[in-house]
């Protein structure tokens, strides 16, 4: 029996965790729940989960829920100090980070120090702090799983593997929902955007993958992970969606990793790590498959990539500005208040302005990131 944390269990990944939970109740258990503010579904998986602690983020919320949470049983707790309690607390054996935001690398960090394993879905702590992260896990001997479909597909691929043998790491994109417009994305309005093809997600994702800039950000977490230089990183589009990543060695060979496109796939692989249990999801159906497709991203009409790119390659408190000041064109994109191309123009005007710190700590992770919200906002 595996004891969980999930710090954002309201949200996708959260949810997905604990639909894994649910299908597997003899080899995983959960402790503890984390949320910002969305108490009415936390309370729904504390009824059935019975959590020992449930921290929500927003103290004034977390005060005002805590009776109806007390009648359960569940300890409530709350912000950055709430976080960091679930984070480390005794009994657990991994932390699934789902937290969306710089609020969640201080709790992540804490779970490292205390020797808990750590599954993470959202990109912020891996591209602000990636490579400081995974020093202060190899410090305390735990490991850093990803459960981003891209990066679990490579983590598989590359597993066992020398290093020395590997050439370049290949990441897929749908192409997002402009892959085929053709002519100028001036005139790009955020209902457009926001109408992804292939999948629902969250507003800022779904922003992100029409920018092309998830794939910017996921080339700077494969750079960390993986310990490779960005420029070994190539980024493929591919509609079907149905290969996460390859892996190309020096003899010319490839490992691709092919499955249906669900969460719950490379969550339940982080959970059950080195093992692999039976899922109840529907199959890939090879015979099925009429075609795969591949092709080069336009890095002329979408910049956001080549940022990702040059601030991996730039490294120190880079990755940080770029990620803090694309939440912050993504917003002002959102509120009407830029325009779509103003979403790379702004990133990168942050980014020239920076004053960049070589060998960073975390303090200057977060004063970066700080900074650069408060000048994007001032470009916006």
């Amino acid at each position: 029996m595996k004891h969980l944390s999930i710090l954002g269990s309201t949200g996708s990944v959260g949810e997905n965790t604990l639909r894994v939970v649910r299908i597997h109740p003899e080899r995983f258990s959960v402790k503890a729940l984390a949320v910002k503010k969305n108490i009415e579904k936390l309370y729904e998986q504390a009824v059935e989960f019975r959590p020992k602690v449930v921290c929500i983020y927003d103290a004034p919320r977390a005060q005002e829920a805590a009776p109806k949470f007390k009648r359960l049983g569940i300890r409530v707790v709350m912000g950055d100090e709430g976080l960091e309690e679930v984070a480390t607390l005794v009994g657990v054996q991994e932390v699934i980070c789902a937290m969306v935001g710089a609020v969640g690398l201080k709790p992540i960090f804490a779970a490292v120090r205390a020797k808990k394993t750590v599954a993470i879905a959202n990109k912020e702590p891996l591209v602000m702090a990636g490579k400081l992260l995974l020093a202060a896990a190899e410090k305390s001997g735990v490991r850093v799983l990803p459960i981003d479909s891209e990066h679990s597909a490579l983590w598989q691929c590359l597993e066992k593997q020398d290093p020395v043998f590997v050439k370049k790491l290949i990441i897929t994109s749908s192409g997002g929902p402009f892959r085929n417009r053709k002519g100028s994305l001036a005139k790009i309005t955020p209902a457009q955007a926001l109408n992804h093809p292939k999948w629902k997600m969250g507003p800022k994702i779904t922003i992100d993958s029409a920018t092309m800039m998830n794939k910017g950000l996921e080339v700077i977490e494969a750079a960390n992970l993986f310990r490779v230089p960005a420029q070994k990183i190539d980024v493929l589009v591919h509609p079907e969606a149905i290969v996460h990543a390859l892996v190309e060695f020096v003899d010319g060979s490839h490992f691709a990793h092919l499955g249906v496109t669900d969460m719950r796939l490379p969550i339940q692989y982080a959970l059950s790590y080195p093992e692999r249990l039976e899922d109840h999801l529907p199959h890939l159906d090879l015979a099925h498959l009429t075609a795969l497709h591949f092709e080069k991203p336009d890095r002329m009409r979408f910049p956001c990539l080549d940022l990702g790119y040059t601030a991996s390659k730039i490294g120190g408190t880079m990755p940080a500005v770029l990620n803090a000041a694309n939440e912050v064109a993504v917003e002002a994109f959102l509120g009407h208040r830029i325009g779509f191309l103003g979403i790379p123009k702004i990133i990168e005007k942050t980014m020239r302005s920076h004053s960049l710190v070589y060998k960073p700590v975390l303090a200057d992770i977060f004063a970066a990131d700080a900074w650069a919200r408060e000048t994007a906002e001032e470009l916006s």
